[in-house]
């Protein structure tokens, strides 16, 4: 009796781990941020796109497809010209993500590889459409305005293939080496001219300021004229005194000088306290 028991025992627990080998092999896992759309071997692609969470499916006749659907950075480099035949290097930054309703038609039209697939081709198109519009300097002073430009024509172009585009930017924007050149060129022109016109302005200012100060010196001479005019010979005799008086002060304070009044031969010094 305990044989049996234990062999059916052991019958039953093999047929649960076959039972359980059988479900686990039909079960398949979704992830948050993931669909899944499945495929059969006998109907294809199916329209039903699949959710987050643990789904059944039948082995080897059905097949799940996993799909991320969150934004996914990528960046496109183009070299293109700008409408004045200038060498223009871009690199476009896209955030993109397909949309989960349109799985069953990315996947039957383009593969799981769709970025790959899709984006290396619109991108550059759409950049260089774009691009051809502008000059060279307008894709510098108007760069807002050219990813804005960017950005809606080519959400129009991903969205035919089931995109969703979450930003597009600009990231890089150069030149080629003769653009480069001629701008710095031309920086240094417009310094050359700053440089001149300062001088230029520097100059009147000083031929103003020699005028003024000539007109000064002029009004200068005409009061001392009118002055001579009123006092006569008195006034510059009154000068001549002031002058030697400041004289006579200044040689009191040095030592070592001698004073030889008129009239004598003799040196007389100067006594120490003159003009005290």
């Amino acid at each position: 009796m305990a044989a049996q028991f234990f062999n059916r025992i052991g019958q039953m627990g093999l047929g649960v781990a076959l039972l359980g080998g059988v479900v686990n092999s039909a079960l398949y896992n979704v992830e948050g941020g993931h669909r899944a759309v499945i495929f059969d071997r006998f109907t294809g692609i199916k329209e039903h796109v699949v959710g987050e969470g643990t789904h059944f499916f039948i082995p080897w006749v059905q097949r799940p497809i996993i799909f991320d659907i969150r934004s996914q950075p990528r960046n496109v480099p183009v070299i293109t010209g700008s409408k004045d035949l200038q060498n223009v290097n871009i690199t476009l930054r896209i955030l993109y993500r397909p949309i989960p309703d349109e799985l069953p038609k990315i996947y039957t039209i383009l593969g799981q590889d769709y970025d790959e697939r899709v984006l290396p081709s619109i991108a550059p198109e759409v950049l260089k459409a774009v691009v051809a519009q502008f000059d060279a300097g307008e894709l510098i002073t108007q760069r807002e305005m050219v990813s804005q430009r960017v950005s809606q024509e080519l959400t129009v172009r991903a969205k035919q293939f089931g995109f969703i585009l979450d930003d597009i930017s600009l990231t890089h924007l150069t030149f080629g080496r003769e653009f480069t050149l001629a701008v710095e060129m031309k920086q240094v022109a417009q310094q050359e001219a700053e440089k001149a016109r300062f001088v230029v302005e520097k100059a009147e200012q000083q031929k103003l300021a020699s005028i003024i100060s000539a007109e000064g010196d002029a009004e200068a001479a005409g009061l001392l004229a009118k002055s001579f005019g009123e006092a006569g010979d008195g006034l510059v005799e009154l000068r001549r005194i002031e002058a030697a008086e400041d004289i006579a002060y200044q040689l009191s304070r040095s030592r070592g000088v001698a004073y030889l009044p008129s009239g004598q031969s003799t040196l007389l010094s100067l006594p120490s306290n003159m003009g005290q």
